[in-house]
């Protein structure tokens, strides 16, 4: 099937190349034909029940009840001069999150980053711009999800989250999960699935399943992280199966 010239941008942004010369690199082909063969083919059989990973994580705190959020610009207000951990004295901008307050799609990534630290806003950088066209090829926009951390506040030179700050921000991403109510939370990245899920699994291991989070019934699919991709373009194939997947939880076609 030809590529219209929309199409080859996007390819072009993504990284994905139309050919390969290579002999010892699989031919990636176009992006569309990509997705009509994992949707008919590989998605057909993928394993859509759910399945609750058990918890192994040492000295995880247990679930706290979820404070009602009586006004989601009380909580904006909240998160900005949070001080619950050491994160906020080093923190240029928190970062709350963007997108429709009452999307289907809500993306979970790992934590802010400097591009994010500056501009108060999640995936603003170059992974931000790949995650933007992922949208754009399930017909979406960055304006039609909700994109949130795991923290809202960048931990210094991009270290992993340490147990506490996690535990710290835990109630604000409670109450905007509870307050957008998505059909399919995405969680993006090692960090992300394995707080949400509360395993220390691989995200590569995680990956492929649909799993609930905790006790709300809300659908997660865990994928690699865009930078991830940057740096692993053959990787692209999986993360658009689990996309596909999650969009195939929002029609209801994986009970």
């Amino acid at each position: 099937m030809p590529l219209n010239t929309r199409q080859k941008e996007i390819l072009s942004t993504m990284g994905i190349s139309l050919w390969n010369a290579r002999s010892d690199v699989p031919e990636l082909g176009s992006f569309t034909e990509q997705v009509s063969s994992i949707t008919d083919v590989e998605l057909a059989e993928a394993e859509c029940l759910p399945e609750i990973t058990e918890n192994i994580v040492e000295n995880l705190p247990p679930s706290q009840e979820v404070p009602s959020v009586v006004d989601w610009l009380q909580l904006q207000a909240q998160v900005k001069s949070c001080q619950a951990c050491e994160l906020h004295s080093s923190r240029l901008n928190t970062v709350f999150g963007v997108g429709d307050e009452k999307a289907n799609w809500m993306i979970i990534g790992e934590a802010p980053g400097a591009d994010e630290d500056r501009q108060g806003e999640p995936f603003v950088g170059k992974a931000g711009q790949l995650l933007n066209q992922m949208f754009i090829s399930l017909g979406l926009s960055r304006e039609r999800v909700f994109i949130a951390n795991i923290l809202k506040c960048r931990p210094p030179n991009n270290r992993d989250p340490k147990l506490e700050e996690v535990v710290a921000c835990q109630s604000f991403l409670d109450q905007q999960i509870d307050y957008v109510q998505p059909k399919v939370i995405l969680a993006v990245g090692r960090i992300s699935a394995q707080n949400l899920l509360q395993t220390t699994e691989t995200i590569g291991r995680i990956r492929g399943k649909k799993y609930l989070y905790r006790d709300t019934g809300i659908p997660i699919v865990a994928t690699y992280h865009p930078a991830y991709l940057l740096r692993s373009p053959l990787e692209k194939r999986k993360v658009w199966q689990d996309l596909v997947m999650a969009k195939r939880i929002i029609s209801g076609d994986c009970d």
